[in-house]
């Protein structure tokens, strides 16, 4: 049986992750679960212990001794994944902004559709954003259209967090150094599993802001994502 296994940064998402554990659990296509935990200090960390009481085998957690960002969180969480020898692995976040039942539509796509990567775009049929200020569309949007002129990487939403791999993408992509610790980590995995003609896709989701917890966007990832790309380009262009 093909093994599906979600994994959940967290820092600060005692608000949440009870019920995301719960509704992952309960899909009707099974999923185990892996969350990276940074440290928080809200308590994340237990609350997960105590569901994998009842969650036994296919919740796991992560605890890691301080924030260090999204890359270093998720290259630990591969590197498990690979470990436990699971076939697709997913990205989520843990503030439903993406809706857990769109797990099943993701898995679907690299399992019976030969794609070896699917992105779940709030762009690909408009724009699916809901409760964000039009400042912040504005910024994700033109975001992601900066990060295609430079990259001309076939994405639309490249800043995408709720994505599908199949497992021979990540140990392709994670034996290259990673540079990027915040939300450029995203594009940074797309951008080189597409350099190293992997089958790519996004289908359409709704893009929920979350409703509890606090944004962890700042200045510092903003300016990693503009800067970042174009080197990371360059050493591509180089790299040919």
């Amino acid at each position: 049986m093909k093994k599906n296994l979600v994994i959940v940064p967290t820092y600060n998402e005692a608000e949440n992750i009870e019920e995301l554990v719960s509704a992952v659990m309960g899909l009707e296509c099974p999923f185990d679960m892996l969350v990276v935990d940074d440290n928080s200090p809200d308590g994340t960390a237990g609350l997960v212990e105590e569901l994998q009481l009842k969650f036994q085998g296919r919740l796991h957690l992560l605890k890691r001794p301080f924030k260090e960002g999204l890359g270093p969180a998720y290259l630990e969480a591969f590197r498990w994944a690979l470990d436990y020898d699971y076939d697709f692995i997913f990205e989520m976040d843990a503030d439903f902004s993406h809706n857990p039942y769109d797990l099943l539509k993701l898995q679907e796509t690299l399992k019976d559709k030969g794609e070896d990567v699917v992105v779940g775009s709030r762009y690909v049929r408009g724009i699916q954003v809901v409760n964000w200020p039009l400042s912040r569309i504005l910024l994700s949007y033109f975001a992601s259209l900066y990060v295609r002129f430079i990259t001309r990487m076939p994405v639309k939403d490249t800043t995408a967090g709720f994505v599908g791999y199949k497992k021979d993408v990540i140990q392709a992509i994670i034996e290259e150094s990673i540079r990027f610790t915040g939300y450029a980590f995203q594009i940074e995995m797309k951008f080189k599993a597409w350099v190293k003609g992997f089958r790519m896709t996004e289908i359409p989701i709704v893009f929920t802001d979350r409703a509890r917890g606090t944004s962890k966007m700042n200045r510092s990832i903003i300016s990693e994502a503009i800067f970042g790309i174009i080197l990371m380009k360059i050493k591509s262009l180089y790299a040919k």
